[in-house]
């Protein structure tokens, strides 16, 4: 139990870091709006000397497609337009069930505006139980649980390039395909290569099967952390004449002599240069694991959508068709706005797929039954598990 009054003692030291960390944050804005300009003017030297020194970076920068300065208002969506989306949830695996399995469950949606058309509201259920399901990442050294949240972000992309292939014949209008999160898969640098390859071979699949069809796939990431866009910013304050951070700055233990902005992320400084329904300027990412990624680089922008900046991350196929980019922009700008601050169709994606207690209770039920009528014996939770779901204290 929380001891509030305990608590409450420590509260006013919290306040007052609070005050002093936005002091320095304003600094740190001013800083990064003046190395913005400073950038402008030498923006082709800077992508020039980025791409060159690349390998001797300690950090990742991407890289700017379109001059600094760009502000471009969002038009607004047309009336007939089509969103689809999934969001996955799970069932974590446990020794101390009646089984060791897992569940993942993707919720889908595919929302029709200003069309004479049904929507598609659910969620589809898989579970995993087979042994070569199971342990198959145990080869590699990567723990069931932790194949589970890759095997979900896989099935989450391939399920939206099928719904979007579904429905192909009925477009007539506008279409969006919709997941919540980054397109940039960072957790598969570190897998080995064959590991790597049994994830990211399906989802550049379904990719590809997007660009067929011509469906924007459009990545919305709501209160991004991250520090791409302003590590650019880094090669304007470099002190040195080349940025070669492995010669240079090798040694440094804190931090580094062109780190003045940090802890400031992008969201903050497109915070203060973006009016509600303005992107900004196009970047291209620099991820490493895009090298796996064939010409689906991953480009992205920040969006003032007026509750928040959020980024919004496309493949280099969407960026480089201005009529498919604009049109995401556009589908996603209403989609927030239909959904009070929020994309109304992720949200029902993630309320179809989110597996609640009682969800789960159920699922180990039914399993029980199924594993009860086919003649198994001794079905039951480990001692541990049913003392923690009861209490006799």
């Amino acid at each position: 139990m929380l001891d509030l009054t305990k608590l409450a003692q420590q509260m006013q030291g919290i306040s007052q870091q609070l005050t002093l960390e936005a002091t320095a944050t304003r600094q740190r804005l001013d800083r990064a709006n003046l190395l913005m300009a400073q950038a402008f003017d030498r923006q082709a030297e800077l992508t020039e000397m980025q791409q060159l020194w690349r390998d001797r970076l300690s950090f990742t920068a991407a890289i700017p497609i379109e001059p600094l300065n760009t502000r471009i208002a969002i038009d607004p969506a047309p009336f007939a337009h089509t969103v689809i989306a999934t969001d996955g949830s799970q069932i974590a695996p446990s020794h101390h069930e009646i089984a060791y399995c897992y569940l993942i469950n993707v919720g889908r949606i595919i929302l029709h505006y200003g069309q004479s058309k049904l929507p598609l509201l659910d969620s589809l259920p898989e579970v995993f139980y087979r042994p070569e399901d199971l342990y198959v990442s145990r080869q590699w050294g990567i723990r069931t649980e932790e194949w589970m949240g890759y095997q979900r972000t896989a099935l989450e992309v391939q399920m939206l390039a099928e719904l979007a292939q579904a429905i192909i014949d009925e477009m007539s209008a506008s279409t969006i395909s919709l997941v919540d999160g980054s397109l940039i898969y960072w957790f598969l640098e570190q897998l080995p290569t064959e590991a790597r390859d049994r994830i990211l071979a399906p989802i550049l699949a379904a990719w590809d099967q997007l660009r067929a069809i011509e469906v924007p796939l459009v990545g919305y990431i709501s209160a991004s952390r991250s520090g791409e866009a302003m590590n650019f910013l880094r090669l304007q304050s470099c002190a040195y004449l080349a940025p070669d951070c492995a010669t240079h700055c090798s040694e440094v233990v804190d931090r580094a002599p062109c780190q003045v902005l940090d802890p400031l992320k992008d969201a903050a400084i497109w915070g203060m240069l973006l009016e509600p329904g303005q992107r900004s300027p196009l970047w291209k990412s620099s991820a490493r694991i895009q090298e796996f990624y064939g010409d689906h680089a991953i480009h992205f922008c920040y969006v003032n959508v007026g509750s928040e900046i959020a980024r919004v991350e496309v493949p280099a196929w969407v960026a480089e068709n201005s009529a498919l980019l604009n049109s995401a922009l556009s589908l996603v700008l209403a989609q927030v706005q239909k959904g009070y601050g929020y994309p109304v169709a992720l949200a029902e994606a993630h309320n179809q797929a989110v597996v609640r207690g009682g969800d789960r209770a159920r699922f180990f039920a039914l399993l029980e039954q199924q594993m009860i009528k086919a003649g198994l014996r001794n079905v039951g939770t480990s001692y541990k598990e049913a003392r923690k779901r009861g209490s006799i204290a």
